[in-house]
């Protein structure tokens, strides 16, 4: 409830109640309980990063803690993150999340809100590609597709919609938690609330464990789930069950994405919240005891950050940090605390590189004669000592439709390549009968996955917040969004002592009686 929800002493004196315990009762809930902070709402909040996560935290902890709290987003690099594009030739390509599931209900409700475009991605054609021919091409015929699905891997494909289907039907449990104002203190209190013992186990197994349990076949995970793995994860079929199998989901149909990029979500939610974007990296977190102006609580943050103007330095009452806590990403130290703040330097991102190539494909390097047209959009790879890349992708423009449909790719095209390091030219010459124009970025931009799964902890101090924390169970557009709602719900709660909204056992039993 917003509200205090303090009955009126006159109404507990009609009722014969004694004014000692109302008092006491009154006091008790303005004081809140355990924590002891006041019912005051926080003066100024920190958000350290403006990717999905530090973004949608904004929007949420606007909508919990009202218009007048002072809400800053730190940036070094630009807003949106790992949602970025790479510009060839005066057009802009995605480069970071590409697509949206159809059933990330956070990222429907935002671009709802905020009144952005859509475009939905027409499914084109796939191959896999094992180094030296094609194992496996789809067809334009659904019959024919059919028959070579069934003749290849039975009925995997099948068992494997049903297989996902039982573990999505659990994992959407989280946005009714979340309309119901439930929150959670850590990722694996999180997971097990959605999916018990069953999604627990899946951090600890690797999805190739999950799956085998499962009863798929080698060949179906070797041919199907790996390269699927590699392409959107860059890793094989030893990272953990519940990332797998979101990485299982981005094969789906019905994706979408948002018309020119889908960074534009971060950007629009930046100014939805009416946050302050301060342009700089912090530096470090140190714990002071000052009071506020509201006279609000004594403890507080003090938060130095570099600018183009020089060092800064402001007091915070709660701070969230929203970008990657890891020794290659992060120069973030935090000073004085006792007990001190977790290490992270145990937590890795994997490196990857995505390439963006104006060209002709070579049919020879697929297994294809030179006078074959390739004919597919997408082309993952298996985990060959010959697969020098985890993928290629048709791509289009984010200002105009995202039209992959099947068509033979006898001209040129843009294609986006994903791939542990950078491309040489021999490299390059062997993809491409002829190209004209490349352009590289390259990322940190996954976990490193490596069950069993430790994730770090979401509570870093009594009000500070790791939203990334649930990148350890799975990274995606979404999870950053579930992770920031999740965070500012939390937040909200320890902020006034609510503890019977945050890690309570049974919600879905608990949900089902109350409705």
């Amino acid at each position: 409830m917003e509200g205090d929800g303090v009955p009126r002493a006159r109404s507990a004196t009609s009722r014969g109640l004694p004014g000692p315990p109302l008092l006491a009762v009154l006091l008790l809930l303005l004081c809140g309980p355990g924590l002891g902070e006041p019912r005051a709402p926080p003066e100024k909040i920190a958000i350290i990063g403006a990717g999905i996560g530090g973004t949608s935290v904004s929007y949420y902890l606007r909508q919990k803690f009202g218009k007048e709290v002072k809400i800053d987003v730190f940036e070094k690099g630009k807003v949106g993150g790992r949602l970025a594009t790479i510009n060839m030739k005066g057009q802009d390509y995605e480069s970071g999340g590409s697509v949206i599931h159809p059933l990330n209900l956070h990222m429907k409700r935002f671009v709802k809100e905020l009144d952005l475009p859509t475009v939905q991605c027409i499914d084109g054609l796939m191959g896999i590609h094992n180094g030296e021919h094609l194992v496996f091409e789809e067809s334009s015929w659904f019959i024919i597709n059919m028959i070579k699905l069934v003749w290849h891997y039975g009925f995997q494909f099948l068992r494997m919609h049903m297989w996902m289907e039982d573990i999505f039907d659990k994992f959407m449990r989280i946005y009714r938690y979340q309309s119901h104002d439930y929150s959670f203190s850590s990722v694996e209190g999180l997971m097990h609330a959605l999916g018990g013992d069953e999604f627990t186990g899946m951090l600890n197994r690797t999805i190739l464990q999950s799956m085998q349990k499962a009863g798929f076949s080698e060949k179906f995970l070797n041919e199907i789930v790996t390269p699927v793995m590699r392409f959107n994860y860059g890793q094989n079929t030893g990272i953990n069950g519940f990332v797998g199998a979101v990485s299982l989901a981005g094969i789906d149909s019905g994706l979408w994405a948002v018309e020119g990029g889908n960074k534009r979500v971060c950007e629009e939610l930046l100014k939805f919240s009416k946050a302050s974007l301060i342009s700089g990296s912090v530096i470090h977190i140190e714990e002071k005891a000052r009071n506020m102006q509201t006279g609000g609580p004594k403890k507080a943050y003090e938060v130095t950050y570099k600018t183009d103007s020089g060092i800064n330095t402001d007091l915070y009452n709660i701070v969230m940090v929203a970008t990657p806590l890891t020794s290659k990403t992060s120069r973030i130290s935090f000073l004085n605390f006792d007990p001190p703040i977790p290490d992270f330097h145990q937590y890795h991102l994997y490196p990857l590189v995505t390439t963006i190539v104006r060209g002709r494909l070579n049919p020879p390097f697929f297994g294809l004669s030179a006078t074959d047209s390739v004919g597919l959009s997408d082309i993952l790879t298996t985990d060959n000592p010959n697969s020098f890349v985890y993928s290629i992708s048709m791509v289009t423009p984010v200002k105009k439709e995202a039209n992959l449909q099947s068509k033979p790719a006898t001209d040129s095209a843009v294609w986006k390549i994903f791939s542990s390091g950078s491309l040489t030219k021999e490299q390059l010459n062997l993809l491409f009968a002829s190209h004209d124009s490349v352009e590289e970025q390259e990322w940190l931009a996954y976990p490193q996955y490596n069950p069993p799964e430790k994730c770090p902890p979401i509570v870093l101090h009594d009000h500070i917040y790791y939203l990334n924390s649930i990148e350890w169970a799975a990274s995606a557009m979404e999870m950053g969004a579930i992770a920031a709602h999740n965070a500012a719900l939390l937040a909200y709660h320890r902020w006034y002592g609510s503890t019977e909204m945050i890690d309570q056992e049974g919600l879905y039993e608990k949900l089902k009686t109350e409705l």
